[in-house]
């Protein structure tokens, strides 16, 4: 009699087993689902970056249309052949100045905002000015406190020149100095206040390499 209790009992606690196994969830749908919360993290957050465009090598994001703005030519006596001379450097064989840059007047222009940046490191900020309505800044006009030059810790990187002309100096030129700017060309797009204070742009773009 005790065998068969035995089994009795043991059948009991199979079939009980197997009610409850099919009450809850198999394991399947335990992983799935946080796969598909992670898949629609994932989304999420993709749909958060900005859409990028190229514009003269730089990936600018939607904050700013270069192409709504006028033009001027910008030029730097430090700069031959598409790179910067080391003498405007950050490194030993530098001599951490400015570079000279000139341009052409522009009709409407009360001042000109003034911009280096690294584009290969986050929109690195190594210049930020304001000037007067002189078209022509000297080599090694910028003070420490507005310019450092290019240190790139390995490889070749892109040093990018931006002079805004503008028809009022903002109260705020937004940016941070020496640092990593990754909305800088949102900040561009805030020179034009409320619209037509940008009246145009001057643009050049050099190569720097690590060790010249």
């Amino acid at each position: 009699m005790n065998f068969f209790k035995i089994t009795a009992i043991l059948c009991a606690s199979a079939i009980f087993a197997l009610n409850t196994g099919c009450n809850n969830e198999s394991p399947g749908s335990e992983i799935a689902e946080p796969t598909t919360a992670a898949t629609a993290a994932a989304e999420e957050a993709a749909a958060d970056v900005p859409e990028t465009t190229e514009f003269k090598g730089v990936k600018m994001t939607d904050g700013f249309d270069p192409g709504k703005y006028s033009t001027f030519e910008l030029s730097s006596e430090d700069l031959h052949d598409g790179v910067w001379d080391t003498a405007i450097t950050n490194t030993e064989k530098g001599e951490n100045r400015s570079p000279q840059l000139s341009w052409a007047p522009v009709d409407g222009a009360g001042c000109y905002a003034v911009f280096m940046t690294d584009t290969s490191a986050g929109n690195w900020l190594h210049w930020k000015s304001v000037t007067g309505t002189g078209t022509v800044l000297p080599a090694g006009w910028a003070p420490s406190s507005e310019y450092v030059g290019p240190y790139p810790p390995s490889g070749t990187h892109d040093y990018e020149v931006y002079v805004f002309a503008l028809r009022e100096q903002p109260e705020r030129i937004k940016g941070g100095f020496d640092s990593s700017n990754p909305k800088l060309f949102e900040f561009f797009e805030s020179l034009d206040g409320e619209g037509g204070n940008i009246v145009a742009y001057g643009h050049i773009l050099g190569t720097y390499t690590h060790g010249d």
